[in-house]
């Protein structure tokens, strides 16, 4: 009888095998968002490189707290602030200008007691340093900006764009090849009669490839055929990733598999004790990353989640590639099958979790993914799941993490 790994030892196999990315390039800070950096960043401006006032208001030294003070000048944004204060003298200051030296402490202008003729009056209670953002307060030269390995975000385009950084190198996009199989196929432009099904798993994969910031090729349709499969795979191996859905069953007609093996793939695993999504098979063939997929949208869906995008992403150079598990109230009892991970569908909102149709649908359903918008994973142990329990989910669109987190149920 074929052994299956159980739900761990399949994640684990699979991301001990995928290698990290290794090709790079550098590109400009518009082009960056959603990249992968390939080194570590470093602060090469101080931040802010000057003292500069928070605030509209007057820079005065904290001493002459509760004295009326001559405004000596107005400095301006883009002023060089090159003066000294006497005594009982102050800078009247706009937001952003450059403190003067032997000045500690900016009043803005509506906490004044009183302001006319270029004659301030400061209030008695007066905290030092208030308003004044100190020279590198924020970042200094050397501080690690951010790490090799993080994707770039419009929050950290703005920090590099602040150290006068416009060109940013990056690991290149992996290149992904997206296969189906499967005589019965035909693509959606194509007439299908009641026997024939549309092809709509590529068209799901890659949706949600560039959901998740990859970029993907649809390679075409292969026919359930040995010899065919073979030579059709031997021309995928420029590619770094190669994903397929369907024909990776036990069925007298399922090639693909074999096809791989006749082309060199070392199998890491054929077959995960969950459901759905068993017939799930990872490899690689030379340099190549093969990922097979059931045939069944809703299976194939749910293992991009569950393994897919992982790979994915630790083989495109992210340091965080484990799923951010996200916790909520289950609110009605469900049953689940003992003995193995039961991946059941569900919508989580307001940190409320209700199991989609009561967990009582078929693999080859298609609609129950548009119904959905989390996954629970069960211990093998579980029966069911009650009703008022904590459960951990994974949403669809959820954030990853650099280390492993309970998954379980």
């Amino acid at each position: 009888m074929h052994k299956y790994l159980n739900f761990q030892e399949a994640v684990n196999a699979s991301l001990k095998y995928a290698k990290s990315a290794y090709s790079r390039e550098i590109i400009s800070l518009d082009k960056a968002l959603g990249r992968v950096l390939s080194k570590d960043l470093f602060c090469i401006k101080n931040l802010p490189s000057f003292n500069n006032s928070a605030m509209d208001g007057f820079a005065i030294k904290a001493k002459d707290a509760g004295k009326t003070l001559k405004v000596k000048i107005t400095i301006f944004a883009g002023d060089s602030a090159d003066v000294v204060l006497n005594e009982s003298q102050c800078c009247k200051i706009m937001t952003g200008a450059k403190v003067p030296d032997d000045a500690d402490t900016i009043i803005p202008i509506e906490d004044v007691d009183s302001y006319e003729n270029d004659l301030v009056k400061i209030k008695k209670n007066v905290k030092k340093g208030v308003s004044l953002r100190l020279k590198a307060e924020e970042m200094a030269i050397g501080d690690l900006l951010f790490k090799k390995g993080e994707e770039i975000t419009s929050s950290m385009t703005a920090l590099l764009a602040s150290q006068g950084i416009i060109m940013i190198e990056v690991y290149k996009k992996l290149t992904i090849a997206v296969v189906s199989t499967g005589n019965e196929l035909k693509e959606p432009w194509q007439n299908a009669n009641e026997e024939e099904i549309y092809n709509c798993n590529s068209y799901a994969l890659i949706s949600l490839l560039n959901e998740k910031g990859f970029d993907s090729c649809y390679t075409g349709l292969v026919p359930d055929n040995l010899e065919k499969s073979i030579d059709f795979v031997r021309d995928l191996k420029n590619y770094d990733v190669i994903i397929t859905s369907g024909g990776i069953s036990m069925g007298d007609a399922d090639f693909v598999g074999e096809a791989f093996k006749q082309n060199g793939l070392e199998t890491i695993f054929h077959g995960v004790n969950i459901k759905p999504g068993r017939p799930i098979m990872m490899g690689k063939m030379d340099k190549t990353f093969v990922i097979c997929l059931p045939g069944n949208p809703l299976t194939a869906m749910v293992n991009m989640h569950l393994f897919a995008i992982l790979v994915l992403r630790k083989i495109q150079g992210h340091n965080s590639y484990f799923h951010d598990i996200e916790k909520a109230k289950n609110i009605k009892n469900f049953r689940c099958k003992e003995g193995r991970v039961n991946i059941v569908l569900g919508t989580c909102n307001k940190g409320e979790f209700e199991v989609t149709r009561e967990n009582k649908y078929g693999s080859g359903m298609i609609s129950i993914l548009n119904e959905s918008n989390a996954m629970l994973v069960t211990n093998e142990g579980r029966s069911c799941i009650e009703a008022g329990e904590i459960v951990n989910l994974i949403r669809f669109n959820c954030s990853y993490l650099n280390e492993q987190t309970n998954i379980f149920n």
